[in-house]
């Protein structure tokens, strides 16, 4: 039976994306940064309305080495084997903050493109390899691991850091809402960069604050589960639960679905003023909002089985009320349910594909994995989550390369 998948340590992928720097730039890079993907336990689809989540940070980050090149010329390399081909991008700074989305492949570069255009700062001509262990397409928030990661380099690379944490996740937001074209929220970014080890992060996103949600238990962990779904966040779907959303508001006389309560959507159904439709879509977000803000609480307070109840009641909502699941997630759901020592399962992320979360005694782990693998109609992946930092830099003074330099000076010495 297959075991979680193992994340590759920040150091070992931080060697890979040297090493394939220098083979194809034929120098050593100079500069790295990362960004973690990130998990969210529970409060889906809420970022956009105002609402509060629940995410963490995830050890599986996205790397971007790198070196100023001395020239007007932006060179970029992506070994990312699922994203689309090629895998490499050029074009002259002058054009950076004039850049404008392309429908021409590949379409991973308008996320890097994107960001340049949102650094806050002026940016030389550089080449720049990015490598990375989140997975695409799993509703980990790739896009945001990138972007965030890009931004990170180019304060390494420039040594203009943007004085605001909060205005560093806008900015790459921007780059995914505007350049990109997809209307998300501030959840991915905004954890991405300040992702703290051993919390998840309960996150406003309307007034853009967050508080720190120790997780103290060390007999339980989250199982993440991917579907093996691939998902597109850009697809007509999501975008059309952001308009019914702002549907919801307007009908209710609301700036956003966060200021109604269930009464008031309750009141409106009645009156006939919500179709149907739409009345699920808001009362899925009026609910999860109460259940985040009772995860949060639970969660701290060692209350686990509280909190898996309320992973039970979010995904519940997000299948009959919200339409995001599919029945390969909701299928995982089921079975690790089945599983004693499951305190809670749900669906994470966009939707349509993508993970689940599951909440699990650290000694079932295995049992639940066997489970899974032997029911489930597909081949899923695991990866058990573990709290972690946000973006930083690296450093690339690696010991190979420091130990290297003594070496050939003592064997030239020896011969001199």
């Amino acid at each position: 039976m297959p075991d979680p998948k193992r994340t590759i340590p920040v150091e070992k992928l931080l060697e890979q994306g040297c090493d394939a720097f220098e083979n194809e730039f034929k120098t050593k890079p100079e500069v790295a940064a990362c960004a973690p993907g990130r998990v969210n336990l529970i409060g889906e689809h809420l970022d956009y309305n105002d609402g509060f989540v629940l995410p963490m940070a995830l050890p599986m980050v996205t790397i971007v080495v790198g070196r100023k090149n001395n020239s007007k010329t932006i060179r970029i390399i992506t070994l990312e084997s699922d994203s689309d081909k090629p895998s490499r991008t050029e074009f002259p700074i002058p054009s950076v903050k004039a850049l404008e989305p392309t429908d021409d492949p590949p379409k991973w570069a308008n996320y890097v493109k994107g960001t340049l255009k949102n650094f806050e700062g002026d940016i030389p001509g550089f080449d720049a390899l990015i490598i990375s262990d989140v997975p695409m397409g799993g509703g980990l928030s790739s896009s945001a691991a990138l972007e965030v990661a890009t931004y990170t380099f180019l304060e390494e690379l420039t040594k203009q850091r943007t004085k605001s944490l909060v205005q560093k996740a806008l900015s790459c937001q921007a780059a995914e809402r505007n350049f990109v074209g997809m209307p998300c929220g501030i959840m991915d970014q905004f954890i991405s960069v300040m992702g703290n080890e051993g919390a998840a992060l309960l996150i406003d996103c309307r007034t853009n604050t967050a508080q720190s949600v120790p997780i103290r238990s060390k007999e339980h962990v989250f199982l993440i589960t991917n579907s093996n779904v691939r998902h597109e966040l850009g697809s007509s779907e999501f975008a059309a639960r952001v308009k019914q959303c702002a549907e919801a508001a307007q009908v209710l006389n609301k700036k956003k679905l966060r200021d109604a309560t269930l009464n008031d959507i309750e009141e409106a159904n009645k009156k006939g003023l919500l179709q149907d439709e739409i009345y699920r879509r808001a009362r899925h977000v009026v609910t999860e909002i109460e259940r985040t803000k009772k995860a949060a609480k639970a969660l701290e307070a060692g209350h686990l089985e509280d909190f898996g109840r309320l992973m039970y009641e979010s995904h519940k909502s997000l299948r009959e009320d919200y339409e995001v699941t599919c029945s390969e997630l909701n299928e995982l759901v089921q079975l690790a349910s089945e599983v004693e020592g499951v305190l809670g399962s749900r669906m994470t992320g966009g939707g349509f594909g993508g993970c689940t979360v599951t909440l699990v005694a650290k000694d079932k782990v295995h049992n639940v994995v066997n489970h899974i693998s032997d029911k489930y109609s597909r081949t899923p992946i695991f990866y058990v989550a573990t709290p972690s930092a946000g973006a930083r830099s690296l450093s690339i003074a690696s010991w190979r390369w420091s130990w290297g330099w003594i070496w050939n000076w003592i064997l030239n010495w020896s011969w001199s």
